[in-house]
């Protein structure tokens, strides 16, 4: 049977083992362990063969023969871990305490510090590091989607995944490129295999995310996807409903006209919904080529 296999069965097969990678990445299977099966249960049986031989009677075995081999002997256990802040205090309490220390930021160089010392969201724990920011900040445009990704966490920037280079593509149609434009997310950690952020780790991280629009001062804001949109707005509408109206997000500096848009990770499923994205890349170019002296606080 092997020797009637064709160039193009061994190309089938090539493509569906890369499929079936794909997958597990985008289930959040992107990590391995070790390379061998640890059983985690024997590690954690009490070790009670100094008392067994404090017991019995009789002459001790000679140190050659009492030690195991090595397939047999255990690791010394790893310290543990320390818990986050968000295990040990109320949410509430955390959430505040990420208010206080958003509020004494400057700049964004001093709120990416804050951010990246904080240690109240349990998402901090799991996620490989902080995915803050790209973009130039002080931008005229702020785009803002919900969290990063297993490619965003590796990379340590928000939007660089499959997700990111449609989004690339985006604004190259309308004139612009990611220098042109300041990206962050609503929560700047990686939930474990790319889940939802629960309510809480939103709550905690929202003060974070307000500060860092309040400080880049961009003129329109872009939330993509329905979860950025309704933190942000705070609308209940979904995104089908809310993409393509302007909307506003009250800062300390005024008022900032919003436009939510479908988010690229969606588009890549529903590639049919690519013309709606269209029609609001559109009115985001209008608005950035209207004349400097109208209102650009109002609807258009």
């Amino acid at each position: 049977m092997a020797a009637d296999r064709t160039d193009a069965d061994e190309a089938r097969d090539r493509d569906a083992l890369v499929a079936l990678i794909d997958w597990h990445l985008a289930m959040g299977a992107d990590l391995a362990l070790d390379e061998a099966p640890h059983d985690r249960f024997a590690e954690a049986e009490p070790d009670t063969a100094p008392a067994t031989r404090a017991a019995s009677p009789g002459p001790q075995p000679s140190a050659a023969r009492d030690q195991k081999p090595y397939a047999e002997t255990r690791l010394p256990a790893e310290a543990p871990r320390a818990l986050p802040r968000a295990a040990t205090l109320p949410p509430d309490e955390v959430a505040a305490d990420a208010r206080a220390r958003a509020a004494t930021a400057t700049s964004l160089a001093e709120l990416e510090a804050i951010v990246r010392a904080f240690d109240g969201c349990a998402l901090k724990a799991t996620a490989k590091q902080l995915a803050f920011a790209d973009g130039t900040p002080g931008a005229r445009v702020m785009l803002v989607g919900e969290a990063p990704g297993a490619e965003e966490d590796r990379a340590g920037r928000p939007f660089v995944g499959r997700a990111g280079q449609l989004l690339d593509r985006m604004l190259a149609a309308i004139g612009l490129s990611r220098a042109d434009v300041y990206i962050a997310n609503i929560v700047p950690w990686r939930p474990p295999g790319n889940r939802t952020p629960t309510p809480q780790e939103v709550a905690i991280c929202l003060p974070f995310i307000r500060r860092q629009i309040e400080l880049s001062r961009p003129e329109i804001l872009v939330t993509l996807g329905a979860p950025a949109t309704q933190t942000l707005t705070g609308i209940k509408d979904g995104i089908m409903r809310a993409r393509g109206r302007w909307l506003a997000v009250e800062g300390e500096r005024g008022t900032i006209r919003t436009l939510p848009m479908l988010h690229p990770a969606y588009l890549l499923r529903q590639p049919l919904h690519k013309r709606l994205a269209w029609r609001d890349l559109r009115a985001l170019r209008r608005a950035l080529d209207a004349p400097p002296e109208l209102d650009r606080s109002a609807p258009v």
